[in-house]
């Protein structure tokens, strides 16, 4: 019952109000809570990292913990960090930091060790802002609409097996792989054994949602030198259920559908701009002139688009 959209611009622009229009026309394919992967200028070096507290009363203890954190791996913050000013328990964390002495994966381990802080994202380019409630109430908190890019996915959820909360729902990062994103709409019959297998090679997992492995299990699949299209079209084998997802890098978007092809998807694609949504009246809220709308709904079709921002900062 989710719905799923992704945009593409072919010059920075805003990206994300894009996809607020994208996701608000979807709201009611779930409003328990929205989600957006948005990719802006890369860094030439450092990250950014999105994390959510659970404790707005310890955030400034939790913060000089992540710290020291940091400081241990050579890194430390670039900017100060800044969050989001409600008066509700859990904060969403936006921090800038320098590059870690040996890499992301080594410092992950320690920064996800911490009690209260939920690293969401890391990302040259990548930000994941997601919370409780519909599109436009997501937007007016974290100002969404607000962020320049180049491209990003979203997503509106329907829990319909893990936890209503910020770090169960949509988008899920392919932790510890920076900048790889994933929304999904279905439910994979294999998840255990696929995450077992996983584990088994060192990799964590935040949540119990099959959205969060699919992302991981792709990278996996690029780690081992496979290009994006080859583990798609692989995916179409390996992940047994139904199941529509759209994945983006700091290059690329793509997509996979499964051999009964049950969840739709369409696109619009114009002059190297691109919308996806779960249904047509989505994509038409960025599209209002007539333009070709592409059915994707062939049995284990899968598709790639090219992003990305070519300016560093």
């Amino acid at each position: 019952m989710c719905g799923i959209a992704g945009r593409i611009l072919a010059e920075p622009g805003h990206v994300g109000a894009d996809l607020v229009a994208l996701m608000q026309a979807q709201a009611h394919r779930g409003s328990d809570s929205t989600g957006f992967a948005l990719y802006g200028a890369p860094r030439s070096d450092g990250y950014i990292c999105r994390a959510v507290a659970s404790d707005r009363g310890s955030l400034a203890a939790d913060l000089d913990a992540f710290a020291g954190v940091l400081e241990r791996h050579g890194s430390s913050f670039v900017e100060d960090p800044t969050w989001d000013e409600t008066d509700q328990q859990h904060v969403s964390v936006r921090m800038v930091m320098s590059e870690p002495a040996h890499g992301v994966a080594l410092w992950l381990t320690e920064a996800d060790a911490l009690p209260r802080l939920e690293i969401q994202s890391v990302g040259r380019s990548l930000e994941i802002i997601k919370d409780l409630g519909h599109a436009e109430a997501v937007d007016s908190k974290h100002g969404v609409s607000e962020f320049i890019g180049s491209h990003g996915v979203a997503n509106a959820r329907m829990a319909t097996e893990s936890r209503v909360s910020p770090t169960a729902s949509h988008p899920f990062w392919a932790r510890p792989f920076p900048d790889v994103a994933i929304v999904h709409n279905g439910q994979l019959t294999n998840y255990f054994l696929l995450k077992d297998r996983l584990r088994r090679h060192g990799y964590r997992f935040m949540t119990e949602n099959d959205s969060e492995l699919i992302a991981v299990w792709i990278s996996d699949q690029l780690s081992k030198g496979l290009s994006l299209e080859a583990a798609l079209e692989k995916s179409i084998t390996d992940l047994d259920g139904v199941f529509t997802y759209l994945i983006a890098t700091a290059t690329q978007v793509g997509t996979a559908k499964d051999k009964w092809a049950i969840k739709p998807l369409v696109a619009v694609e114009e002059n190297q701009n691109m919308a996806v949504g779960t249904e047509e009246q989505a994509v038409r809220k960025v599209y209002r002139e007539e333009v070709e709308v592409r059915n994707l709904d062939g049995p284990s079709e899968f598709t790639t688009w090219q992003a990305g921002v070519r300016a560093t900062v």
